[in-house]
């Protein structure tokens, strides 16, 4: 069965509601939780860049059109470069995304100290933007800032936003957008939201943490879609807490209603993750972070369940505040 398309929203790029992200593939260290049983043996850079390939085959077999990585992804740019070429795919054949920001500093390490550092300054983005075009050249479609946030002042700084248009403008990548995380997210996307240079929106699309753990954007994501943007949203699993991964005692409760709930919707914690995200309408494309071809056949066949009004609402009861969700997420392991 095809999967579902959208336009995604002003940017005019088409896409499957299902796409494909690549932080768990690209590099050794991650911190989602069961990467262990995930990746056994060696995490070398050819052996993930066959992870990496594998899983791209299979979600290119299954018809998904976008896939996500970022320059702090450890190696996930050359390894989509290299299977772009590999499988000799045309650029526009597959709407490709990445994300400028943050610095890849692991070393190949899961055992780092540092695993990135973010910089979100026009100089960061001058070197950036390049060494993404020179390995993904034409196939870069979608150039994000990653993780902008209010705070950084990268949403208000006038040369910053001058560039980045410029970048669309010539051609080195067709729509700009901006990921979000942390509880102060929603005020990084109202800056967002007013940003212009000479009257011309700046942002295309957002992207950003929504799940059943960490709904809190809703309100606004579905105002940002309203107004053109396109809205893209990754963690929605919050880590591996939503997934037979997660054995953290302090989440049993959590685990046993939400299963208790996927039960009943015929599907699993995972399905039912993906199932919630894709019911609201506002959300036009969900990250799948597959590891394994067995993660993406589970998150494709949770494309086709339908949620009633009844399970919605008790998914939303089991929701973390943003504060508790965000120190949570920030004490899980690299692993």
């Amino acid at each position: 069965m095809a999967l579902p398309r959208r336009r995604l929203g002003r940017s005019g790029l088409e896409v499957t509601r299902l796409g494909i992200g690549l932080a768990a593939v690209g590099r050794p260290g991650y911190i989602n939780l069961g990467r262990a049983h995930d990746l056994p043996g060696e995490r070398s850079f050819e052996s993930m860049y066959e992870r990496s390939a594998t899983v791209l085959d299979a979600a290119h077999g299954a018809g998904i059109g976008y896939i996500d990585a970022a320059r702090s992804y450890g190696r996930a740019e050359e390894f989509l470069a290299r299977w772009l070429d590999a499988r000799r795919i045309a650029p526009g054949a597959l709407i490709v995304g990445s994300k400028w920001g943050y610095h890849y500093t692991a070393d190949w390490r899961i055992d780092a100290e540092v695993h990135e550092q973010k910089e979100l300054s026009q100089a960061r983005f001058d070197q950036q933007i390049v060494e993404s075009r020179a390995l993904l050249g034409d196939h870069l479609a979608l150039y994000q800032i990653h993780s902008a946030t209010a705070e950084s002042g990268c949403l208000t700084d006038a040369a910053l936003l001058a560039a980045l248009v410029a970048g669309r403008r010539n051609g080195l990548y067709r729509a700009l957008g901006l990921t979000l995380s942390g509880a102060s997210a929603n005020q990084a996307l109202e800056q967002a939201l007013a940003a212009r240079v000479d009257g011309e929106p700046v942002f295309d699309t957002v992207q950003a943490t929504f799940n059943c753990l960490e709904p809190s954007l809703a309100p606004l994501l579905a105002e940002a879609h309203a107004s053109g943007l396109g809205v893209i949203v990754k963690e929605v699993h919050a880590n591996g807490r939503l997934t037979p991964a997660n054995t953290r005692p302090e989440d049993t409760g959590m685990r046993r209603r939400l299963s208790e709930i996927a039960g009943e919707s015929n599907t699993d914690l995972a399905g039912l993750a993906i199932a919630f995200a894709l019911a609201h309408p506002f959300v036009d494309v969900v990250l799948s972070g597959a590891a394994t071809t067995e993660h993406l056949a589970s998150h494709l066949a949770a494309m086709h369940l339908t949620l009633d009004g009844d399970a919605r609402q008790a998914i939303t009861n089991a929701a973390e505040s943003p504060g508790e969700y965000w120190a949570t997420r920030g004490s899980l392991p690299w692993s």
